[in-house]
Formats: C-alpha cells, sequence, structure tokens
C-alpha cells in the first residue's frame, strides 16, 4: 500500500503539471470517447499506462474526452445488469459512471478512475474505496449506487454502447472524432494530434516523430472481447 500511495502522489504532481497548460477553445478539440470495463486487465492497463500520458504532457488541452464504463456488460431479461468479469465489475462500473456524473470536471473524475483501475492492474481491485481518501474526493458515488441513480446513468452508457456503428467488438474501444482506432487503439495520441485543427500541441511533435517511424509495425492486440463470457460463470 506505501507503494501505492508513493506512486500515486506522483501522478497527482505530474497530473496537475499537465494541467496547467492553457486549455484551447472548446470548438477546436478532438473528440475521444473511451468504452471500457473496470476488471479488463487491457482496459486498466491502457488508462494506467497510456490514456493518462495526454493528462502528463498537456494534451488533454486538445481534447473533449468522454469515458464510458460499460463495456462487454449485458441486460438480464429481468432487467439487472451482468458483466463479463462478475459482479464486481457491475458494481465499479457504475461507481465510476457516478463518480463522472458527480464529478463531470474530466480533471476530477479521470484522477479517481485511474486511482481504481491501478488497482485493478495490481490485483487488489477490492481496495477501490481507498481512492476516495486518496483522491480527496467525497463518497457521494457511493450514495448515487445505493440509490439507483447509478443503475439508470449505466442504463444510458449501456445504450448508447449498443447503438455503436459499428458495433464495439471488445473493449477498449476508442473512437477518435467519430473514427473508431480498432486495434490501433493506442496509438490514439498520434490520431488526436492528426485530427486537431488548431495549432498542434507541443505533446504533438515528438508522437508525430514516431508513428512516422513505426507506421509500419503491426499492432498486437490487447483486448477483452465482446460476447465472451455470457455462458460462463465468475
Amino acid at each position: 500500500m506505501g507503494f501505492i500511495r508513493k506512486s500515486f502522489r506522483l501522478f497527482i504532481l505530474f497530473f496537475f503539471l499537465g494541467i496547467l497548460v492553457i486549455p484551447s477553445a472548446s470548438s477546436e478539440k478532438v473528440s475521444v470517447t473511451l468504452y471500457y470495463e473496470t476488471l479488463c486487465p487491457f482496459c486498466a492497463d491502457f488508462i494506467v499506462n497510456h490514456l493518462v500520458k495526454i493528462f502528463q504532457n498537456g494534451l488533454i488541452s486538445a481534447v473533449n474526452l468522454r469515458l464510458v464504463p460499460w463495456g462487454n456488460a449485458w441486460l438480464n431479461p429481468d432487467g439487472s445488469f451482468a458483466c463479463q468479469h462478475g459482479s464486481d465489475e457491475c458494481l465499479l462500473n457504475t461507481i465510476e459512471a457516478c463518480t463522472i456524473s458527480i464529478y463531470p470536471d474530466v480533471n476530477r473524475h479521470f484522477t479517481f478512475i485511474h486511482c481504481v483501475e491501478r488497482f485493478t492492474l495490481g490485483g487488489k481491485h477490492g481496495a477501490w474505496a481507498n481512492c476516495f481518501e486518496m483522491t480527496r474526493l467525497g463518497t457521494e458515488p457511493i450514495d448515487c449506487y445505493n440509490s439507483g441513480n447509478g443503475y439508470v446513468i449505466e442504463g444510458r452508457y449501456a445504450r448508447e454502447t449498443a447503438q455503436l456503428k459499428p458495433p464495439h467488438r471488445f473493449v477498449p474501444w476508442v473512437i477518435v472524432n467519430g473514427k473508431p482506432l480498432q486495434e490501433d487503439y493506442q496509438n490514439f495520441m498520434a490520431y488526436i494530434c492528426k485530427a486537431y485543427k488548431g495549432t498542434p500541441p507541443q505533446a504533438c511533435i515528438s508522437i508525430r516523430y514516431k508513428t512516422e517511424s513505426t507506421e509500419q509495425e503491426k499492432p498486437v492486440p490487447q483486448v477483452c472481447l465482446a460476447n465472451q463470457g455470457r455462458n460462463s460463470s465468475h
């Protein structure tokens, strides 16, 4: 726990250094949406080790980022939720959905979600409640979950995910300005820089160079496939 707390304090430092960049006009920003589920290890890895970089390098100033925690979950005939990685995932999907709703500022809710997914990545997702203290956010998301409001929010995310065209085949499923990145999702920053219409952020210089030097490499998908697990117990 001491290592996690120390690492998280370092993340907070870099996180806030990144968001000190003056934001661009909202109309110039690139739309980025991540469809994910909380206990998919590849979603956790993407959030903790990749998506976080746009907060650290200032690229977030050019992005409208949305997080949609539903992923490969589905509705049972009785209206209850079922999740690919079991009931704990349904709980955490809803807690993160509530956090996004209660703290709409992406800088605030991403900090909490990053913390939870860091525990997931370390195989300690049961310690997620520590993230309220570690991020200094209130515990209102728990009230949201207990009151049933989280069910309503998740229901909206379920409908949004079901209406994706083309349908998502796996998570993490990343969309940049309406374009699904498919298996190339880890290269999302290059797509942001290419789509951005304003003066390119400083971070895009190294990202473009990196893209040009590796464009022939085939991405190796690390994903949780949709429809897997519906007929198996967890």
